[in-house]
């Protein structure tokens, strides 16, 4: 009798043990979205390293795969204040743009290296971080501004920016330079 050949998704909860927990599985995502952005950042030539992103986003995609590595720490603060049972409802879209413009000043000339290097750094603090987490604290919801004042969980935050952010920018960059 022949068997299939299944493979099994990273995050499937198999019979073999027990399943890990959702932070567990948090963290294991945030940790692929940094590995692929790193993965492919690391094949991109210098002129591709220095096209900007779009013609209303001219960051280039140098700077924003440090723009990736530099917010992970204040994307996990957010979900942990909310988590604490906190609002954060000073941090806008428009306080976002300041922000990634104050950013796209200063690292113009990022290297690829410095970038990279801080993208596995935070990325694996931010992993860590998120780790720590309980259901309880997942399950938690405060007012956001990102999400216009709407109560969201912790989890949400941590999906919705910390975890999300790099695929965005994957995504974005991939289209950027034709890849």
């Amino acid at each position: 009798m022949a068997t299939a050949n299944v493979e099994t998704h990273p995050n499937a909860i198999t019979n073999q043990g027990a399943a890990p927990g959702r932070a567990e599985l948090l963290a294991r995502r945030i940790e692929e979205g940094a590995n692929l952005l790193a993965a492919f950042a690391i094949g991109i030539s210098d002129e591709e390293w220095n096209t900007p992103i779009s013609e209303s986003d001219r960051r280039t995609v140098g700077v924003v795969v440090h723009h990736v590595a530099s917010v992970y720490q204040v994307e996990v603060q957010l979900a942990q204040a909310i988590a604490h049972g906190n609002s954060v409802a000073e941090v806008t879209w428009e306080v976002v743009n300041r922000m990634n413009g104050e950013h796209a000043s200063a690292q113009a000339s990022v290297t690829k290296d410095d970038a990279l290097a801080l993208l596995r750094k935070n990325s694996q603090e931010a992993a860590d971080a998120v780790r720590a987490f309980t259901d309880k604290e997942l399950d938690t919801a405060g007012s956001f501004g990102l999400s216009y004042g709407a109560p969201v969980t912790a989890q949400f935050a941590i999906e919705d920016h910390a975890l999300r952010h790099s695929w965005h920018h994957l995504a974005r960059i991939r289209k950027a330079i034709n890849r």
